[in-house]
């Protein structure tokens, strides 16, 4: 067990020391963990030897509980409003007391962590739980440092996490008893009322979002990205349901991650040290690296098993939809590590348009790259969420709108100038239908996908002729190896072509529509990227 340096008594974990020495437990191996979420009843062993653990009441993040302290820090940078909810700071510090009295006499889990795989960039974390499975999850999704590197471990944000620890509405601020509230200036993140692991990783993810573009002008991407054997790394966009983990998972190419990435001068880097990956419906023949990783030292969240045994059956939804895994990285084969590569030379937006204008492959310019990078467009259809029964927009600024503290347009200008400075090619994919909209076209042939993204990662498509798409501005190539070449302009594909002309120009007033409320906020080169009416 770990020495736990808290001789600073104004730490927020200074209260630690007033507990015993057997209750207060530092980077436990796995094993260790696994063991002790066994003897607590947090979990149960399945047949591939990962730990299934359950949630509670919350089997997602609640973005309406997650707050951000409003201070001199924050009063004047942060993006207020639906997604950040402002925090009294005076009372996120009585709350703090609150829980380290609640946290005085019990069994605590320590760890120290990274986040950021590029060693000039990154945060040092110390995180606490009163659950060894959300311990475990930690050292599963965030960097793990050396032997050598814990010696003189000092960090410089906290997590605090006890799912027991219910706060008090009338009293505390809060409008449940759940929370999870982020303090910049004191460079904490208190989790209460909620059993769900993600929200510590979605916590750091703002933190990253606010601290990187804002104080080192770095720019942080909800987005997977990889890398092949000559060096050209490749970013991917969407939103769920586009394709991203599908497409970025390529056996010819390294994985950098699945999730949250930053750009620097010298290129790309994971903040994470795992992955944590939907595993509902799951099988080896769809998504063969991520069943392999379901194995000792892995968590799945929320699932149960089939009668009568250990195995997971992944198809059932009982408890929820968003059944996941959580694994360190180095169970995917081909992932990279350390997890950082070069300057991207392609990005791809991945959007599963529903309406089947959006043609399956095109190249925006920068002011169309930073409009669709703020717009995050795809449309959800039937059975991928509850209550939706017809194609329903959906639009989620910089693919990642809910951990985004810094306003949309901040992220989306400095995207524009990297892509500008570096000569970045920015690639509009539809993976969604052609032919029709949802219930009359067809989806998307997978196959042709994956050739016009190979064709783009291999240059390909630099020779070939384009057009312009008559409302949306984009370039669509002529030609692609290994595509029909009928396929690639969207109105070709349809028997109603004033039918496509019609729904062309409703999709545009939608991302019109949904622009409104960045337009005062962006630059002329932006809403230069605007569709064409």
């Amino acid at each position: 067990m770990q020495e736990l340096d808290l001789a600073n008594q104004t730490s927020p974990l200074a209260f630690l020391q007033s507990t015993t020495e057997r209750k207060v437990h530092s980077n436990l191996p796995p094993a260790e963990l696994v063991e002790f979420a066994l003897v607590r009843k947090e979990g149960n062993l399945t047949s591939t030897g990962a730990l299934m653990a359950d949630t509670g009441k919350f089997t997602g993040r609640s973005p309406k509980d997650r707050y951000i302290v409003l201070d001199d820090k924050t009063k004047d940078t942060i993006w207020w409003g639906d997604i950040n909810i402002p925090f009294d700071s005076v009372k996120f510090n009585l709350l703090l007391e609150k829980m380290k009295a609640f946290l005085a006499d019990k069994e605590l889990f320590v760890r120290d962590a990274y986040a950021g795989a590029d060693e000039n960039h990154r945060l040092k974390l110390k995180v606490v739980n009163t659950k060894a499975w959300h311990n475990l999850f930690c050292y599963n999704m965030f960097l793990r440092p050396s032997e050598s590197e814990l010696k003189d471990f000092e960090h410089d944000f906290t997590i605090i996490c006890a799912p027991e620890f219910e706060a008090d509405p009338e009293t505390d601020g809060t409008k449940n008893p759940n929370f999870a509230i982020i303090n910049l200036t004191e460079r904490i993140i208190l989790i209460g009322g909620t059993g769900y692991a993600g929200e510590m990783k979605k916590g750091i993810f703002s933190v990253l979002n606010f601290i990187l573009p804002h104080d080192k002008n770095i720019l942080s991407m909800h987005c997977s990205a990889n890398v092949g054997s000559k060096g050209d790394t490749a970013i991917f966009f969407g939103l769920s349901g586009t394709g991203k983990t599908t497409l970025s998972a390529d056996p010819n190419r390294n994985l950098i991650g699945d999730d949250e990435h930053g750009w620097t001068e010298n290129g790309v880097f994971n903040f994470e040290g795992g992955c944590y990956a939907k595993v509902i419906d799951l099988s080896r023949e769809k998504e063969p690296e991520i069943w392999d990783a379901i194995r000792f030292g892995s968590i799945v969240e929320n699932t149960r098993f089939k009668a009568n045994s250990r195995e997971v059956d992944f198809a059932n939804k009982s408890v929820t939809e968003n059944t996941r895994t959580a694994y360190p990285i180095n169970y995917i084969p081909n992932a990279l590590e350390p997890s950082k590569a070069g300057i991207p030379r392609n990005i791809f937006f991945l959007t599963a348009d529903a309406f089947g204008v959006i043609p399956p492959i095109s190249k925006l310019n920068k002011s169309q790259a930073m409009y669709h990078f703020i717009s995050g467009y795809t449309a959800k259809v039937a059975g991928t969420e509850m209550g939706v029964t017809e194609p329903k927009l959906t639009f989620s600024a910089c693919f990642g709108a809910a951990f985004l503290p810094l306003h949309p347009t901040e992220y989306a200008t400095l995207f524009g100038e990297k892509m500008e400075k570096y000569e970045t090619n920015v690639w509009l994919i539809n993976t969604g239908w052609t032919g029709g909209t949802y219930g009359v076209g067809s989806r998307m042939k997978l196959t042709y996908t994956r050739a016009m993204i190979t064709a783009a990662l291999e240059g390909k498509l630099e020779q070939v002729a384009y057009r312009k798409h008559q409302v949306f501005g984009f370039e669509i190539p002529q030609e692609c190896p290994n595509v029909p070449a009928e396929i690639l302009n969207p109105r070709n594909t349809w028997a109603d072509k004033e039918g496509y002309d019609k729904q062309a120009e409703i999709l545009a007033e939608a991302f019109r529509a949904n622009f409104e409320k960045f337009k005062n906020y962006a630059s002329a080169d932006i809403l230069e990227g605007a569709p064409l009416l």
